[in-house]
């Protein structure tokens, strides 16, 4: 118990302190007009106010997220805490500021147009194609789950239940941001967060306690945690999918300085969400193996439910369909909606000579796919989310790098981070059964040549930015 508690106590003086040095780092100008005002539509440019923004992206980014994938990550045991701690000060909470300022300084604009501005065209088609796909998996992974649960748990069909969730992302995805999103998910994001905290009370009285630290991989199965654990942990300590969420409420604040409530904050949160839930997966059932077992009986939903009626009772029962279902639902119609600019944005020439798209247009590309690949299995859907997520998260921080190069601030807050999780997707991918599924040290080493390319990329920005400085130097000295 003494490690959980103290890692709680890590992230919140993460956000009191580091968040701070990242906030001066990036340089904040609170007299700059936002793009909440600037580009006012009333649709997706609309003030909001910062409490809300921030439980509006907490929900948008967590969803399920750290729960699911946080008591995936608990089978490796306490060693799960020091990545989501660390992790999360360190790589996820930096990872969502970038993207959530970088958007605001270039008035709301989406991922892959900030990704076009700072890595090169090359990256932006890369990224366009990388991160609507991650959109697609993610909307349908979060579908088929709930649709599922409501199929078992209702009379409807798996199939009424898919139309009645679309129905709703249609509607969530076209209205304008304050109609629906602004008014009722800064309740689900309370929702969430009582949830949490009921179960991190709860923790107190389980039969078990929470283990404390120990570094010894407790993986029933003895799989590796390099570079395993950071794909599965996931959300709970980095994750891509929050660099397209960021821009919605990018759009809606009304000056710089509620950034790092909005975007560094809510991470904080979720990392506390991801570490409850970690513990509660490795108390609850007495050991890994216990933990392993429900999982294999009832995956992930089904450990969730169980520890919150044995925990909390009725009220438990309520909390885990509250979760299992609305939850991932209202990360689903987000990752719909950040579509639909993705695709705003990626389209603007065109837009401007037809003049007559409209936004239910632009949800069609990636709406029909996303119900398609709900018929395929869940699991298969999200074993290919986790390593595309975390190659979108890696691809970020390399954003942010240059950005802080470029205009010659302190880039290591971004490009450490960066380097580590170019390691991570380097070697995973090639290891992972969705991914070539070869030997593990033929893995390491391929992914430890592809860092190195990268990294030799890396030093040669340096020294072209060292040069450039230079130059400038020279030419106002001769001046």
């Amino acid at each position: 118990m003494v490690t959980f508690l103290a890692s709680i106590m890590i992230l919140l003086l993460g956000y009191f302190f580091y968040a701070k040095v990242v906030e001066r780092i990036f340089g904040i100008n609170d007299q700059n007009p936002t793009p909440a005002y600037t580009e006012n539509d009333g649709f997706d440019y609309t003030p909001i106010s910062w409490w809300k923004a921030s439980l509006i992206q907490l929900l948008n980014i967590a969803g399920l997220g750290p729960i699911f994938g946080a008591i995936m990550g608990a089978l490796y045991g306490p060693v799960a805490f020091i990545w989501i701690v660390v992790g999360c000060i360190f790589a996820g909470a930096v990872h969502d500021y970038f993207s959530g300022m970088l958007s605001l300084r270039h008035n709301g604009a989406q991922f892959p147009t900030i990704v076009g501005k700072y890595l090169g065209k090359p990256a932006q088609s890369m990224i366009n194609v990388l991160s609507i796909g991650l959109m697609i998996l993610v909307a349908a992974a979060f579908t088929a789950g709930p649709a599922q649960l409501m199929s078992e748990i209702t009379p409807l069909s798996f199939t009424a239940s898919l139309l009645l969730i679309f129905a709703y992302f249609l509607l969530a995805t076209l209205l304008p941001i304050n109609k629906i999103i602004g008014r009722v998910y800064p309740i689900f994001g309370a929702i969430l967060i009582f949830m949490a905290l009921s179960i991190g009370v709860g923790l107190f009285f389980f039969d078990n306690p929470v283990p404390n630290l120990t570094l010894d991989n407790l993986h029933p199965d003895e799989l590796p945690m390099w570079p395993l654990l950071m794909v599965t942990v996931s959300c709970g300590a980095i994750s891509g999918f929050h660099s397209t969420q960021s821009p919605i409420l990018s759009r809606t604040l009304k000056k710089e300085s509620e950034g790092r409530k909005v975007f560094y904050g809510a991470m904080i949160s979720e990392g506390i969400i991801a570490l409850i839930w970690a513990a509660a997966g490795m108390a609850f059932f007495g050991s890994t193996e216990g933990l392993q077992a429900a999982l294999a009986n009832g995956g992930p939903a089904g450990v969730v439910n169980e520890i919150s009626i044995t925990t909390l009772g009725t009220l438990g029962g309520i909390l885990a369909v509250l979760g299992v279902i609305i939850l991932p639902i209202t990360t689903g119609d987000t990752a719909l909606r950040s579509s639909r600019m993705m695709l705003g944005d990626l389209l603007t020439p065109i837009l401007k000579k037809r003049g007559k798209w409209t936004n239910g247009l632009l949800v069609l590309p990636v709406a029909v796919p996303t119900f398609l690949l709900t018929q395929m299995d869940y699991s298969f859907l999200w074993r290919y989310v986790g390593w595309s997520n975390q190659v979108v998260a890696t691809v970020m921080l390399w954003t942010g790098a240059m950005y802080l190069i470029k205009h010659q601030k302190f880039h290591w807050i971004c490009s450490i981070p960066a380097l580590f999780m170019t390691a991570v997707v380097s070697s995973y991918i090639f290891y992972a059964p969705e991914g070539f599924d070869l030997p593990y040290r033929t893995s390491m080493v391929i992914g430890g040549v592809i860092w190195v390319a990268v990294l030799t990329w890396f030093i040669s920005q340096l020294m072209k930015n060292k040069r450039i400085k230079h130059d400038k130097s020279a030419a106002r000295k001769a001046g």
